[in-house]
């Protein structure tokens, strides 16, 4: 298991009171919506706020019910289905996936879409909805997290289209073991600048 320590630092000027939004890309449906990883909320200026980025995945899913799975632990390289056991609708493992650089969401129930979630550090990092029976969902992440600033974001729901093509700074983590990501810019008037997110203070692994 790697884990990144990550240290997100306000060395703004910014008045606003932004909310930081972090989203990764499931890079099995690039194009698809995202989800608000983590929103970092009323971080003052001079403040910080730390979090990890680690291989830990769990996995869930959401039957046509509204019934919520446990969450089951997940690798890269494992796939899990959907199934109508004798209690009732059911999560389980079921072996290797077809690639090893993906978890795979299968549902086997005979009737009834699920929704298919992948959780990051116990935060909802991509989901699939509406996956219908003997169909799959497929998860595939890199090292790259995408971060910047916007207003009513929720943390774990999709992020508008509108504010994601707004979202342009791209952080690839690899081979980091600790960082920190400082924002600067902003301002009021004619002095006001973009923020900027940099990474500084970097450990390798």
């Amino acid at each position: 298991m790697s884990v990144v320590q990550l240290n997100f630092i306000n060395k703004s000027n910014e008045t606003k009171n932004n909310e930081i939004v972090i989203f990764q890309k499931n890079e099995s449906s690039p194009n698809g919506p995202a989800v608000a990883w983590r929103v970092i909320q009323n971080c003052g200026i001079g403040d910080h706020h730390p979090f990890t980025f680690s291989s830990v995945f769990s996995v869930s899913a959401v039957d046509s019910y509204g019934n919520y799975t446990p969450r089951l632990s997940a690798s890269m390289g494992q796939a899990f289905e959907m199934v109508l056991a004798k209690s009732g609708d059911v999560l389980r493992y079921k072996g290797a996936a077809s690639s090893s650089n993906e978890v795979e969401l299968e549902n086997n129930l005979s009737t009834g879409a699920i929704s298919a979630e992948i959780y990051r550090d116990g935060k909802l990092c991509a989901s699939q909805r509406n996956l219908a029976p003997s169909s799959k969902a497929a998860f595939q992440f890199n090292s790259n997290i995408y971060i910047g600033a916007a207003a009513q974001i929720v943390e774990g729901q999709t992020i508008d289209a509108a504010v994601m093509s707004q979202i342009n700074t791209e952080i690839n983590l690899f081979g980091i073991s600790s960082a920190d990501i400082v924002m600067t810019g902003g301002g009021s008037g004619a002095q006001a600048k973009p923020l900027t997110f940099s990474l500084e203070n970097i450990q390798q692994t």
